[in-house]
Order: C-alpha cells, then structure tokens, then sequence
C-alpha cells in the first residue's frame, strides 16, 4: 500500500472524515489506556496529519526510507499519539501497537523517535527544532537533485521559539518552494493563552515579511488543507497558518487550557468515544 497524492478527488472529503474519526478514536483510547498524553493537541492536529499523510505526502508504509520519499518532521512532537495513530493508519505498523504506548521496552514513547518507529523522521520534542530540521531536509533534496518535499507541523506556542526565524530566514532565501510549514494555530499553549504570553499576531504578516508565501485556512477542513498543502505557486517557501480548536471533537476537552496533558478517566474516555462514534 502506497500512500501518495492520487486519491480520488471525488471521495477525498468523506474518506479523510472518516480516517480523522478514527484517528481520533484511537488517539483518546491510547491516551487513556496509557495514563500519558498531550490529548489537547493531539486532537487539534489529527486534521493537519490526516490530509498530510493520505493526500499531500508521497510515502510509502512498506519503503519508509525510500530515497526519494516526501519528508514529514512533526516538530510539536509531544503530540506524538497523533502521529502514532495516523502513520498506524497508513500501515507503516499494526494498530494494535498502539496499545503500546508508554509502556516498558515500547517503541512509541512519548515523543516520537525515528530509529525506532518507521516513518518517523527525525526525534523531535524541544520546542523549536522542527523547522530548522524540515529546512535541512528540503535544502538536502535540493543538493542531491530529488524533487521530494517537506512538511512540518509545528505548535504555534512554539513559534514564540527564536529558532524558528531564523529557520524561516533561510528558508526564504534559498527559495526553499519544496517545503510547506504548517502552524497548528488552536491559541493555547501549556499554561495560558499564547496571546496572554507572548503574543503572536498578526501572524501571517510575520511569515510574509520574511518572505514566504502565506496561507491561511480553517485547520479542520479538509479540502482546505488538501489545497493549502499544495506545492508552491511563487516559488517561495509555503506558510500553513490552520486555525484550530484544541481538543477538537470532544466537547469537553475543546479550547480548554487544562487538556494539554490530562488524562481522561475512564468515564470521561466512555463518553469522548461515545462522541467521536459518529
């Protein structure tokens, strides 16, 4: 099974919505199997990860190294159990291993780690690095000559990380067209409000005014992101801005701060999977 950008347009939209649920489902049973998780943002992005992986990226589950694969670095990557459970769905490893998580001798620890699980490519979980990293991956394909892209996925409370502008710098001026940084813009960071902590808006004049080419769209629409996700229409690097709403999908758990990394309870995990059932 190859993982590539020839889906049906026709089914796209249904096919992802399906996919997104039980990502989603699988995501709060893992979390709350395993007593550990970061369920607010997991949730937030699973949108983003989904339409990355069924539609933008050329991957493969039964080639994960292949040379001339598309490169995707999730740099908030706490949120591990989203990428677990998307790449479980791809098929790069049975679902049942997400049973997992957390667990002793387990690869899928809490942040994802590339020597241990196929499909991952690089470590990540300090803030800050996932771009620098995407920006070396595409900058890489360039000097090997492979027409391959990058996407990464970054928490917006990251972006407060100075690390990322100068990554966006370079990025601009090497005309980086390959690669796509998506911000999972859901406004909440561990402890607050990005906008109470530091804050970041107006975002997309930002990314502009270092030169990149800005998009920004509702982050839990999947025909948007299908089409943001898109390569480069100006030859300049591709800013996601995807508004979002963290722990999207579980009433309880939406745009509430203190989800970043709660665990439900059992009764609380009845009654998210009794919600995302539909």
């Amino acid at each position: 099974m190859a993982v590539h950008r020839e889906l049906p347009p026709a089914k796209l939209a249904p096919t992802l919505a399906e996919i997104a649920r039980g990502v989603r489902r699988d995501i709060v049973t893992t979390i709350g199997q395993a007593g550990m998780g970061h369920l607010g943002g997991d949730l937030s992005v699973t949108d983003i990860l989904v339409a990355a992986y069924w539609r933008a990226l050329t991957v493969d589950p039964f080639a994960p190294d292949a040379a001339d694969r598309d490169r995707f670095v999730l740099s908030k990557g706490h949120c591990a159990v989203a990428l677990y459970s998307v790449l479980a769905s791809c098929g790069f490893f049975p679902r049942s291993a997400l049973e997992t998580f957390g667990g002793p001798l387990s690869p899928l620890n809490g942040h994802p780690n590339r020597v241990k699980v196929p499909g991952v490519e690089t470590n990540t979980g300090p803030l800050g690095h996932g771009l620098p990293v995407a920006v070396g991956c595409a900058l890489g394909a360039r000097l090997r000559g492979i027409a391959n892209r990058t996407i990464v996925v970054l928490g917006d409370g990251e972006i407060q990380e100075g690390s990322n502008w100068e990554a966006a710098m370079t990025a601009a001026h090497h005309r980086l067209a390959t690669l796509v940084a998506v911000v999972d813009r859901n406004r909440l960071q561990q402890g607050a409000r990005t906008e109470e902590t530091k804050a970041l808006e107006p975002l997309d004049a930002k990314w502009a005014a270092f030169g990149w080419e800005v998009r920004r769209i509702d982050g839990h629409d999947h025909q948007a992101l299908v089409e943001a996700l898109a390569p480069s229409s100006t030859g300049r690097p591709v800013a996601v801005l995807a508004d979002t709403v963290k722990g999207k999908g579980v009433s309880f758990v939406e745009d509430r701060v203190e989800w970043h990394h709660r665990v439900p309870s059992a009764e609380q995990l009845r009654a998210a999977l009794e919600e995302l059932s539909g």
